[in-house]
């Protein structure tokens, strides 16, 4: 070999040897970043993938490739979802919200209407029999734009374990709650595919962390259980989904890993946010904070607390006449209502207090923002009360035994703040998550029939309960975060009819800020305790649940006759629920029965 040959030979050895040691310095590098800046770099990763999703159905026309276009677009808008509805939750609900006028009522100077672009907007307009594509493009446009401006803005480097820990419980609870009741796909019905994203999203991101773990067994257990819960979505269609199994058998099982998960990384939680960083399952009185609803710092109620509310609850000094109390129109034996259509000298009829203190909003139209507040309004009101704050006050502070209970169970004296303060943390107190439904979901006992199981389902699923009544309270407070408390037109009736009925004339929301919009708008209530607060309805049309499951399997209002509200929020398609399925229903919802109410003879049919 010549010495040119030899010179180019030893030049190409070490071309090669310098892009090797490239290689494995740039794969040492990558293996040596840290968990948070893999973190950060998945996350981009999977917004550029939503965006280019975007990008290539805005050069589409043609509908069947829109449609499978879409279907891509969502799956990889659901694999940035974990992560997304925490860093960014404003962004998150824009791009995930109802096809519905959004309307936001700060006071009767700030009211702001806005219509939704959203994924939801898009699956409604693509999936119909000739798409406007002009609309489409527009959505597709929007949605590409916002996601671009939360790429841009995406900085996850102050993110500590713990946040990590809230971004994979979030997505279960969501994948549990909402989810898998169809809450966020009205047309396709992809919650099962959804939430089979996620899991994989969550196992990748448990992943990233493997160094954290103290007992290696413990992601091999996470691991195990999102296959098997990946493996029961897959395995089902959106119809025939058995919910029941998947709460009890998957997401409790997960809960209980991301505890014993927090305690394995030593993790010192900064605050609670809505599910209690304790909480192992999602049907029990630890599950939820109520210190998250009341806005306060944590302060566990005291048994002194909660008996002297219960004193105020039922003293008739709060009224002018002296012949009424809180207790008069929420009969303790009635699950705290009254039983009639309408309360006595009001407009609307008494609802349970009963779990009253996860929501937010109170009263019918959501005039108050806190129990505290609807108390004084209570105790103002000319048509029930007609007194005020003060002259109970004044009254109740020559009664030296209640001086001194307040002195005992808040270390304050007597005033307008301490007397609100008492009521609302006894209405906080009646939350006792002892039905036949929570015992089971706890494993404390075996006694569901087959028929509540079968009404849970369907609860979850195919009669789309659950898109409005979100577990585990079953009211209208949206999960996971439960930062809103929902309101519905669901075109209620003035009489019980089937066929030409007319809307209610109580116009709702639309009393208190005068919104168009708003008219016939009511506060989505709890239905815990559902079987002994007869009758139903803001204006007690309904005296069974039978009754009322048969309004929504005819469409709400539009099955009924009332054809002319332009923003009822329930779908007017019929639910085509068959006559044992309606039973099915009923029983679950009696199955909510607490133990205290039981003697009312609540039982299956």
């Amino acid at each position: 070999m010549n010495y040119q040959n030899i010179k180019k030979a030893c030049f190409i050895a070490s071309l090669l040897f310098l892009i090797s040691s490239c290689k494995e310095e740039q794969s040492y590098k990558k293996q040596q970043r840290s968990p948070l800046e893999q973190l950060q770099e998945l996350y981009l990763s999977d917004l550029d993938q939503a965006i280019h999703s975007l990008s290539v159905m805005e050069s589409m026309t043609d509908t069947d490739s829109m449609q499978r276009a879409f279907k891509t677009a969502r799956e990889n808008f659901k694999s940035v979802e974990p992560i997304l509805s925490f860093q960014d939750l404003n962004n998150y609900t824009t791009l995930n919200a109802p096809n519905i006028l959004k309307v936001e009522e700060e006071d009767a100077t700030d009211i702001k209407i806005k219509k939704a672009s959203s994924y939801q907007t898009l699956e409604e307009i693509l999936f119909t029999e000739s798409p406007d594509v002009t609309k489409v493009h527009n959505v597709v446009m929007t949605l590409r734009r916002r996601l671009q401006l939360v790429r841009s803005t995406t900085d996850l480097s102050h993110y500590q374990p713990y946040h990590v820990l809230w971004i994979i419980r979030k997505q279960l609870v969501r994948s549990a709650l909402t989810g898998v009741t169809g809450f966020d796909s009205p047309v396709l019905e992809s919650s099962l595919d959804d939430a089979v994203i996620a899991f994989a999203k969550a196992k990748q991101i448990l992943q990233l962390y493997h160094q954290q773990f103290k007992k290696e067994q413990l992601l091999e257990k996470w691991k195990h259980q999102l296959d098997q819960a990946q493996h029961r979505l897959s395995q089902s269609t959106f119809e025939n989904f058995d919910r029941y199994a998947f709460l009890k058998q998957d997401i409790d099982p997960l809960l209980e890993l991301w505890v014993a998960t927090a305690q394995d990384w030593e993790v010192q939680f900064p605050l609670e946010l809505a599910i209690k960083n304790e909480a192992t399952t999602l049907f029990s009185k630890e599950t939820l904070s109520l210190d998250y609803f009341a806005d306060r710092k944590p302060a566990p109620l005291t048994d002194q607390q909660i008996t002297l509310g219960k004193q105020l609850f039922n003293d008739t000094r709060l009224s002018s006449d002296g012949m009424i109390s809180c207790a008069t129109c929420h009969v303790q034996d009635l699950a705290f209502s009254d039983g009639r259509p309408i309360a006595k000298g009001q407009q609307r009829n008494s609802p349970t207090l009963t779990y009253a203190a996860y929501q937010r909003g109170f009263f019918y139209d959501k005039r108050s923002g806190s129990l505290e507040g609807q108390i004084i309004s209570v105790i103002n009101n000319e048509t029930e009360f007609h007194s005020d704050i003060n002259n109970f006050t004044a009254a109740i502070e020559k009664d030296d035994d209640i001086v001194k209970q307040f002195t005992d169970a808040y270390h304050k004296e007597v005033g307008q703040l301490a007397v609100r303060t008492a009521i609302a943390d006894y209405v906080r107190s009646l939350n006792s998550w002892d039905s036949k439904w929570d015992r089971n979901m706890r494993d404390e006992e075996n006694t569901l029939t087959q028929s509540e199981i079968n009404g849970f389902n369907l609860f979850m699923g195919k009669a789309k309960c659950a898109t409005c009544h979100f577990a585990p309270v079953f009211n209208g407070t949206v999960p996971p975060d439960f930062m809103e408390t929902e309101l519905e037109h669901l075109g209620v009736p003035s009489k019980n009819l089937t066929v030409n009925a007319s809307i209610d004339p109580d116009t709702g929301r639309y009393e208190f800020l005068k919104t168009e919009n708003r008219k016939h708008f009511f506060k989505t209530p709890s239905i815990r305790n559902v079987a002994v607060t007869a009758p139903y309805m803001h204006n007690g049309v309904y005296q069974t649940l039978e009754e009322v499951v048969d309004f929504y399997n005819r469409g709400g209002g539009s099955g009924i006759g009332i054809t002319d509200q332009e923003f009822q929020t329930l779908p007017p398609d019929p639910l085509n629920l068959t006559a044992m399925e309606q039973k099915d229903l009923v029983n679950f919802m009696k199955s909510l029965t607490d133990q205290a109410f039981t003697k009312s003879k609540v039982h299956s049919l």
